[in-house]
Order: C-alpha cells, then structure tokens, then sequence
C-alpha cells in the first residue's frame, strides 16, 4: 500500500466555486473549508481570485484555522499575446502562495475570453510567446520556492493533443495531468501519464462520462452544458482508468498531491449534503486504489 491516502486534497469547484462569470450558485468559503476538514481532506487548493482573502497573510491565515494546507491554485493567464506581459500577473498570485506554505502554480493558458465554450487559433508567434512564458514564469516560480506546472485545460490554448504535444516539445515545464480535461480535449489521459510520467509534477484527479465527453469534441454540446448536465463523475463513476494512472504515477516516485476535482455547476443551494456526496464517494474510491498499488 501507497501513502497515497494521506496525499488527497481538494477543490472549491468540487462544491460549484468557479471562476467563469454565471457559472452557478457558490458556496461561502468558510462551508467548503469545513466540509473539506470534516471529510478528512488534508489540503486544498486556493480556488478562484476572491474566494480566499487577497491579501496573502490572511489567505494563509483562512486555511490554517481550519487545520488545512495549501497546495496552490490554478491560475489562468494570458500566455500567447505578445504585447502582454504575463509576470505580474503571476508574481502578485505567488505571494499568497508563498504566505500560505503552497507548493504548485497550476498555469493555464488563457483565451483572454470568458468562459470555457470557444478559443481561438494560435498562429506560429502565439505558439512562440506561449511557449516562451511558461519557462519564464516557471523561472519565475522557482525563485520562490514554487513548482510551476501547465494544465491542459478545455477552452484554453492547450486543450487537445497537439497542443499538449507542442508544449512538451518546445518548453521544460511541467504539467498537471487532470484527468478529465485531457479526456475530453481529446488527449489520452492513460497513455501519457505512461509516456511522460517524469513531466507530470501535479495530479487532478477527475472521472468522466465518455459519452459526454464525445458530444463536447464533435460540438454537440457546449463545455459549459455538458458539465451542467452531469459530464463529471465520482471517481469510479465514469470511463478513465484511474488505477491505472495512479499505479504509474507511484511507480514513478511521484509524490505529489492528487487533487480531487469533479467540477460542478450547482442550480441553487442543494438540500442534505449536496457536493460532498460526490466527494466522499472519490475519497472512498482513491483509497481503495491505494491500497490496490
């Protein structure tokens, strides 16, 4: 058996807390910090800008009441234009990574649009001022002690296998491998997690419906809809091969977080425990697949 029960965090967009404007009913922080303590999450990320304090010290002060580490947080930034300077940005968000104890800058590539149903199409200066950035910023991170990695995400920049491809070619950074955006960007998620295990620094652990999944990639369905229809699953609920993934992450000496995500859109306040029916459901599942590797 693996450490990896001790090594499960989560996610505010577990409990609906999302970024993107309309995205649906959310929970106060306070909530989804004590749901996170009392179902015996170690660790969180930091969720979207404004559902933690601003101001670092007491960012980390929010979490450290409530018997929690940081882990980081996703931070989308606009990486491809070449007359916007992305570090800024990046430096004022890692200083509550630093204040708190947090490890991980999750970068992702931003439209500069709001939402995740459509992105535009990167020319061959995009792709170098992309590409460029994200060894700048992951140089950026290091210098404070922070763990710089690129997730894949749909409706951003690097969403499909090509993009994932291109930025494993032309940059050092590492990625967080969620599961369930590579799913459904078209990637693979098994299969790299078994080809380039040693570029993976940072683990989101989603399950999916591939049925879903299909109908987002052929534009049946809109991103947005499609999680509002039930795309994410518990873990052990949908189609990916977590046991899989997992095994060869620890077999590789990873030992990281595996942050538990199954981004939701919630209509209004759910009646009894809403969320986090889903959520111990993925702990229960984690843990019978760390004591399976």
């Amino acid at each position: 058996m693996s450490d990896v029960a001790t090594r499960i965090a989560g996610a505010p967009i577990s409990w609906g807390v999302c970024e993107v404007p309309g995205w649906g009913w959310q929970y106060d922080p306070d909530t989804v910090l004590a749901q996170m303590r009392d179902v015996g999450i170690a660790a969180t990320e930091f969720g979207p800008d404004g559902f933690l304090p601003d101001e670092p010290a007491e960012k980390a002060k929010a979490l450290a009441d409530l018997g929690l580490r940081a882990v980081g947080g996703f931070v989308p930034v606009v990486l491809h234009d070449p007359g916007h300077d992305p570090s800024a940005e990046v430096a004022r968000a890692l200083e509550g990574f630093v204040a708190a104890g947090a490890s991980t800058l999750v970068l992702a590539a931003a439209t500069g649009l709001d939402g995740y149903d459509d992105r535009p199409v990167l020319d061959a200066v995009g792709w170098s001022t992309l590409l460029a950035n994200l060894d700048s910023l992951a140089g950026l991170a290091a210098k404070q002690g922070i763990t710089a990695t690129l997730h894949p995400h749909v409706g951003t920049m690097v969403e499909n296998a090509s993009d994932v491809d291109r930025v494993l070619e032309g940059s050092s950074i590492g990625l967080t491998l969620d599961t369930g955006h590579l799913l459904i960007g078209g990637v693979d998620p098994v299969a790299l997690a078994l080809k380039h295990t040693s570029r993976i620094l940072h683990t989101h652990l989603k399950d999916v419906d591939a049925g879903w999944a299909a109908r987002v990639q052929s534009g049946e369905v809109s991103y947005t809809d499609a999680v509002r229809g039930g795309m994410y699953r518990p873990l052990g609920g949908g189609d990916i091969d977590l046991k899989t993934i997992v095994s060869a992450l620890e077999k590789s000496g990873y030992d990281g977080w595996y942050v538990l995500e199954q981004d939701t859109i919630l209509a209004g306040r759910p009646d009894g425990d809403g969320p986090l029916a889903d959520v111990r459901a993925s702990i229960e599942h984690l843990r019978r697949i760390a004591e399976a590797v």
